[in-house]
């Protein structure tokens, strides 16, 4: 009788559980994956393995024949990959200054030395993780630079960050030839990672590395100051200006060691990775939680939808990490038969929409998908652990026990949160959308940016709910329901998301009012149906007695601007309208969007076909919105 009894009493609390706690299970059971991460970080830190290079090491030496990168049908193992480092590290070695004495100005002008920051100007490719394991294994900052960039605002990234050194790809060289003035002015000495003829002022590292040793580098110039001390840069565009030079800790780094382990992947899966290793999801997730967990990674140079099924195939390739733009190009690809033979059990990442996910799972078959959150320089994360559709992650009390956030009232009008009559802010109940912020301690700490402190003091809120309080503004709308799922809204400020890149206003309206017949330039971002995001358009004034030139316009952007950052739509106005603090009212432009039925004021389209901006009739209007002509 007394065993029926524990029976039926276990029968009851699993039904209670079911009705009133249906998550409890799912969010204790990622609880404890967690604290097992945490714990094995402390472990390895008491062992005095504090960087990601000696990490990494460590798995080369326990796994040296396993293969760690398949790159373009090649297999690099994982003690193939920690020798080419250490050539990376022993070509360089010799232009450092002495190690024992970091501080000594000893030696000729120019030379390198210990926390000195080089750049990384390389795509997707092995070089680039060796290159940038070698740089750390010297105690090297590594600044991921944006192959994007061009110009000024390769520059603005060399200088922010303090650049020393500038490592190049084989294949981005011409993205430096116009700049080589200003780059030898600076004192930047520049690499190529090949073997070519290069222009005097360019040094061919890859032959450098011929000639180099493979021998291990001593641990202790790898070692940081302290946990916090910088161990990258990843530049992002925060939410106004040029980019930003995000700092990233030795113990964010280690840290992301648990991605993979966090979203349910093992040792023995196959990771395909597409993203750019100059973004924090491709580099320190992805191949950091690649080494975590000890697993094979498929790295891409660059994104095909119409090869993705047949390489997952070829490499029995287990796990996708993706951003949602990846997701909605192969829903809209044809149909074959290939999407549905394949060995893919997992798909983790961000910004995956509702529509694309239903499409994506009832397609191509079972496959369980982890969306996630997160942002480069702050350290709020949230997991959709239970695959619940729509939804970020969770946020329940659970998760507030190692990772503290609040959702406050945001005022769209004036572009900043809420503040009540005492000058506090305000939470948001459960089911409306709020600013996302976070508590700054010591335990949670932000970093910063590289240069003026004025761009770090920008993101941080004070006297929030108490004084002297402070939190970081991480810009993004969310919403929590009340089961404790959190969705991801919007992003607020001078900044939108396109082709999975982040594009600052104020940047693209300074370059786009270089020409000399704009008055004013506002910039904004504006939602196109069946796609990721918003892409730009840019309401103009127009300078006096001057007229548009679409033709000049489109080569001037073309120059200028990555592709993902030009401007798509143009409106030109008599006047812009501001708002009550004088800044420049985008709100009522981005509900107008780029509709001609219900703006009376000429509009414009980035028509690549002619290569000119062509005023924006009706019927491509409609053709745009039916999906028809692709942006």
């Amino acid at each position: 009788m007394l065993l029926w009894a524990i029976l039926a009493g276990l029968v009851v609390l699993l039904l209670l559980q079911r009705t009133w706690w249906p998550y409890l299970l799912a969010d204790l059971a990622f609880y404890l994956r967690v604290m097992r991460c945490m714990r094995e970080v402390n472990t390895f830190i008491r062992q005095g393995v504090c960087c990601m290079v000696q990490r990494f090491a460590l798995r080369a030496r326990a796994i040296p024949n396993k293969t760690f990168l398949i790159y373009e049908g090649r297999h690099f193992s994982y003690g193939e990959v920690e020798s080419q480092s250490n050539r990376v590290a022993n070509a360089l070695r010799p232009q450092c200054r002495s190690e024992m004495h970091p501080d000594s100005q000893d030696g000729h002008p120019g030379t390198l030395q210990h926390g000195d920051t080089i750049a990384l100007l390389m795509s997707n490719e092995p070089a680039f993780i060796w290159a940038w394991f070698g740089l750390a294994k010297l105690g090297f900052i590594t600044a991921f630079l944006n192959v994007n960039v061009r110009h000024g605002s390769l520059l603005h990234c060399c200088r922010t960050c303090g650049a020393k050194g500038l490592i190049i790809g084989e294949d981005l060289v011409d993205a430096v030839e116009d700049v080589l003035p200003e780059l030898k002015d600076m004192g930047i000495q520049l690499w190529v990672m090949g073997k070519g003829s290069y222009r005097p002022e360019m040094t061919s590292l890859l032959q450098m590395m011929e000639e180099a040793s493979e021998e291990p580098i001593p641990a202790h110039l790898s070692t940081p100051s302290n946990l916090q001390s910088t161990f990258i840069y990843i530049f992002t565009s925060g939410t106004t200006g040029l980019p930003k030079a995000a700092r990233i800790s030795h113990l964010k780094s280690i840290m992301c060691f648990a991605y993979h382990e966090l979203i349910g992947a093992r040792t023995d899966d196959i990771i395909y990775l597409a993203l750019p290793l100059y973004h924090m999801a491709a580099s320190l997730l992805g191949i950091g939680g690649c080494i975590g967990i000890g697993a094979t990674c498929v790295l891409k140079k660059k994104f095909s939808a119409s090869q993705f099924w047949s390489e997952c195939a070829k490499y029995d390739v287990t796990v996708f990490q993706y951003i949602g733009e990846l997701c909605r190009y192969l829903v809209n690809q044809p149909k074959g038969a290939q999407e549905t033979q394949h060995k893919l059990r997992l798909a983790c990442g961000s910004g995956l929409r509702p529509d694309v996910w239903k499409e994506f799972r009832q397609r191509f078959g079972k496959i369980r998908i982890v969306e996630s959150y997160g942002m480069t320089e702050s350290n709020v994360t949230f997991f959709n652990y239970t695959s619940t559709m729509g939804a970020v992650g969770r946020g329940g009390f659970i998760y507030r026990l190692f990772s503290s956030f609040e959702l406050v009232k945001y005022d769209v009008l004036n572009e900043e949160p809420f503040r009540n009559k005492d000058g506090r802010c305000e939470k948001v109940a459960k089911g409306e959308t709020g600013l996302l912020i976070y508590p700054v301690t010591d335990r949670s700490p932000f970093l910063g940016y590289a240069g003026s402190k004025e761009l770090s003091q920008k993101k941080i809120l004070k006297d929030v709910f108490q004084g002297g309080d402070k939190y970081f503004n991480t810009g993004d709308l969310m919403m929590q329901d009340q089961n404790d799922f959190v969705y991801f809204k919007d992003r607020t400020g001078d900044t939108y998301r396109w082709k999975g890149e982040n594009v600052a206003t104020t940047e693209v309206a300074e370059l786009v009012g270089m020409l000399d017949f704009f008055l004013e330039v506002n910039v904004y971002g504006v939602t196109v149906p069946g796609n990721e995001g918003r892409t730009g358009m840019a309401a103009v004034v127009l300078r006096p007695e001057h007229e548009f030139d679409g033709a000049r316009l489109y080569q001037h952007v073309v120059e200028f601007l990555p592709s993902y950052a030009r401007p798509r739509f143009l409106r030109i106005q008599d006047s812009l309208e501001m708002t009550g603090t004088f800044k420049q009212q985008k709100v009522s432009l981005m509900r107008e969007s780029f509709n001609p039925t219900v703006i009376q004021e000429p509009l414009y389209f980035l028509d690549d076909s002619c290569k000119a901006y062509v005023p924006l009739s009706k019927a491509v209007y409609e053709g745009i919105m039916a999906g028809d002509i692709r942006l």
